[in-house]
């Protein structure tokens, strides 16, 4: 796990030169899905569950590596690439916690619960909120435009419609000042 700490993001730490790693990210994310979870679409959700996906899901990436969100030719394979880290480093738990590992990871990526669909809303905001923070840092660098942004990000609202919503005013504003084309 202490590896975390050494997988860096494309997104710089608010207002610093440093770049994030998961683990900052992971921790991010767990206090953004505590203080926002009134906003999910579904009102009863098993929270221990979003905060053990949300801890759980880039755990992949100490083998996977980090890939960009708007890599596109990154993102070919990712899947694959992530479910063989999974496998391996999963694998290495007891049979019970490997199996409950993988089940979260899988059910992370497949989006396809009212857990899942709100840690993938926590998730893909994260990122937005940083670059809008640091004036649209890493959309600039990589050339990103908000038609692209608005495509990422588009499955925040099959967690929350509220925090979608405030996605697209972020975004909005974004473009308007300039931070994103």
């Amino acid at each position: 796990m202490d590896k975390l700490k050494h997988i860096f993001r494309k997104s710089r730490l608010i207002r610093s030169e440093r770049f994030e790693n998961d683990a900052e990210h992971t921790w991010h994310l767990a206090v953004m899905a505590m203080l926002l979870a009134e906003h999910a679409n579904e009102p009863d959700l098993n929270m221990l569950k979003v905060f053990k996906m949300l801890l759980i899901h880039d755990v992949v990436e100490i083998d996977a590596g980090d890939t960009f969100a708007y890599d596109d030719k990154g993102l070919e394979g990712k899947y694959e690439r992530e479910l063989a880290a999974a496998n391996r480093l999963f694998g290495i738990l007891p049979e019970d916690q490997r199996d409950e590992c993988m089940q979260l990871w899988e059910e992370f990526e497949a989006r396809d619960t009212g857990e899942a669909k709100f840690a993938v809303a926590v998730d893909r905001l994260q990122p937005l909120l940083i670059n809008v923070q640091n004036e649209g840092q890493s959309w600039k660098e990589h050339g990103i435009t908000s038609d692209r942004v608005l495509e990422r990000n588009r499955h925040i609202g099959e967690g929350s419609t509220a925090l979608w919503q405030y996605a697209e005013a972020l975004i909005g504003k974004a473009v308007e000042q300039g931070i994103l084309k």
